[in-house]
């Protein structure tokens, strides 16, 4: 029974780690494989469209009607070569902050170029700083965008392609807000103040000015477009793709390929909320006023070039002859980091927008190992020791659990010549062997289900430490010791080439395996000599071989995972060991390593 228990303890791991490296590896390597083939062809037929002046698909900028918001001018070709270029084109006004960097665009008041930053490509320091939202001509147009849609009595009111004007020579800082002003032929003065934090949240205010002698009803818009995606969306692991809390259903998801599918996505109206379009580590949202009812959106457009859009559309405002109406918009655009998404939903009153982070479905798991992980990083200053002593909490806590765990299996070891006596004795009646073992468990206080725990409860522990190493921005480029400069990435090194020794790189159809995979392999190997050997040559095997199978499946995992998974293995060795000797139990460790290089006889001996 001990020996059928371990075998399918055994299969189950391996099942999971399968499963694992199928999901967290190889599904996002295959779907990053087919973006960068959809993005090169997209990039191909865009050249070629430029080259033959063609224009398919383009019948002007429609008309917007009352209750639509309007398309963007110019929406169906990329006009510009290079992001300077797109940027130069039109009259700007330029952001700078402790946080972003950027420009917004005159035409529209459109925030389309927006840097972080503290955040860089790579972990190279000189690195090209993390481009956020990009100018409509290129083919990563990516922008935010507040206007209005009118009547016939309205005249023209601000949208794409309004030319707004400045007053004096601006640059928007926490300090200093811009005000941009438009006024058309029928009386209306639209006075439009933008302001910035010292992070990641802008706050637009319109105020409508009715000069004419009649009352209107116009509409106010925002919607947040992209044209294309990340190489890497959607995977099984975050939520990356249009986003929002509204309305009594709460939270909305699209993934890219779900919105494909559906085109467009309606959901009640709401008078608070948020919506937009999010990255795994950066989103862009927007936050209606909650004076106006709102429509929101998720769409994705065919027309011209593809789109994707998250957007809103308030209930009309009536502004009375001589009177003025305000209507305030919140614009986040930035890093999705825990502290100041958590701060601007207590601050600012934003409905569930710490929603924004896909902590997932064992959010009361991730979140509280992210908040352990965290406060132990204020500590030491290293995200690497904050995860070994998030380790040895953890073992702290589950330690009485462990301890009898670990009991009972030295136990069992004591009781084994009584168990093997009973097998012999009953070797012909199943059911008597069953019932004699059930009264020996009882007889000597054992729990046969006992070894189960400690592995067990590492499930849960190593699920939510990836997706906390997955997820939050804070541990992007978290350095620790040594090569490791990334710890929410793959470990550099490869045994292939002895770990950088050797002076090429590793070839890629080998698959990834560092210095840390091997020392998590190693120490995972000592943990299973621990136990004596199993009769069962079947048995036997896969326990020598499951090591050597984890170590390359680790390989690609991030590296902080596999050094927590290292030391896991290291302080459960050590836990084990201690209390074996107290429980008197033979540890089988030495002996086992022993009969490793020990001559094995002869058949004929």
């Amino acid at each position: 029974m001990e020996n059928n228990r371990n075998f399918f303890i055994t299969i189950a791991l391996s099942v999971l780690i399968l499963t694992l490296w199928q999901v967290f590896y190889m599904n996002p390597k295959m779907e990053q494989q087919r973006e960068q083939a959809r993005i090169e062809q997209q990039r191909v037929e865009a050249q070629k469209k430029e080259a033959q002046g063609s224009n398919p698909g383009a019948a002007g900028t429609p008309a917007p009607t009352a209750g639509a918001i309007p398309n963007a001018p110019g929406g169906d070709t990329v006009t510009a070569a290079s992001r300077d270029q797109a940027v130069a084109a039109s009259k700007r006004i330029k952001i700078d902050t402790p946080s972003l960097e950027g420009s917004i665009n005159l035409t529209g008041a459109r925030l389309d170029d927006l840097r972080l930053k503290h955040y860089t490509e790579t972990v190279d320091k000189n690195s090209p700083e993390i481009q956020l939202l990009n100018p409509q001509a290129l083919p990563s147009g990516y922008f935010a965008e507040i206007g209005f849609v009118g009547t016939d009595k309205t005249g023209a009111v601000p949208s794409s392609d309004t030319v707004w004007t400045a007053e004096g020579n601006p640059t928007l800082t926490p300090s200093t807000p811009v005000t941009l002003t438009y006024t058309n032929d029928k009386g209306l003065t639209f006075k439009r103040t933008i302001s910035v934090d010292n992070d990641y949240m802008f706050t637009v205010s319109d105020t409508v000015q009715n000069s004419g002698s009649a009352a209107v009803s116009l509409f106010n818009y925002g919607r947040v477009t992209r044209y294309d995606k990340p190489a890497v969306a959607s995977t099984y692991v975050l939520h990356e793709g249009l986003i929002g809390v509204t309305g009594t259903e709460g939270l909305a998801q699209y993934k890219y390929a779900a919105i494909e599918k559906d085109k467009e996505v309606k959901p009640g109206k709401s008078t608070d909320g948020w919506l937009g379009i999010t990255d795994k580590y950066w989103a862009v949202t927007l936050v209606p006023t909650e004076k106006q009812p709102f429509q929101p959106r998720y769409a994705y457009f065919e027309d011209g070039r593809h789109r994707y859009q998250s957007d809103f559309l308030t209930d009309p405002i009536n502004i009375g002859a001589g009177q003025s109406a305000t209507v305030e918009t919140e614009v986040f655009a930035g890093a999705k980091e825990v502290a100041k998404i958590n701060a601007y939903e207590a601050d600012r009153h934003i409905r569930q927008f710490n929603l924004l982070i896909d902590w997932g479905w064992f959010y009361f798991i991730t979140k509280p190992m992210f908040w352990l992980i965290d406060t132990l990083y204020k500590f030491f200053g290293n995200f690497g020791l904050a995860i070994l002593a998030t380790t040895v909490i953890v073992k702290a806590i589950f330690f009485p659990l462990a301890n009898k765990s670990y009991a009972s299996m030295a136990n069992m070891k004591k009781v084994q010549p009584k168990m093997i006596e009973i097998r012999e004795k009953y070797a012909d009646d199943k059911m008597k062997q069953q019932q004699a073992m059930m009264e020996l468990y009882k007889t000597e206080k054992i729990n046969p289900l006992a070894g189960c725990w400690p592995v067990a409860l590492q499930i849960p522990v190593f699920f939510s430490l990836y997706k906390v190493l997955y997820i939050t921005i804070e541990m992007r480029h978290a350095p620790f010791f040594g090569w490791i400069h990334d710890l929410a990435a793959p470990d550099p090194t490869s045994i292939f080439n002895l770990f950088g020794l050797l002076p090429f790189a590793a070839p890629a159809f080998l698959p990834h395996m560092g210095a840390w995979a091997v020392v998590m392999g190693i120490t995972m190997f000592l943990q299973m000599r621990m136990n004596p050997a199993p009769p069962d040559p079947t048995q036997a095997a896969i326990f020598t071989w499951m090591p050597v199978i984890f170590t390359f499946m680790m390989g690609s995992f991030p590296a902080g995972l596999v050094i927590y998974w290292a030391w896991n293995n290291t302080l459960s060795i050590l836990q084990q060991g201690v209390i074996m000797k107290r429980q008197g139990a033979k540890i089988e460790l030495w002996d086992n390593l022993a009969a490793m290089f020990r001559k094995k006889p002869s058949p004929a001996e």
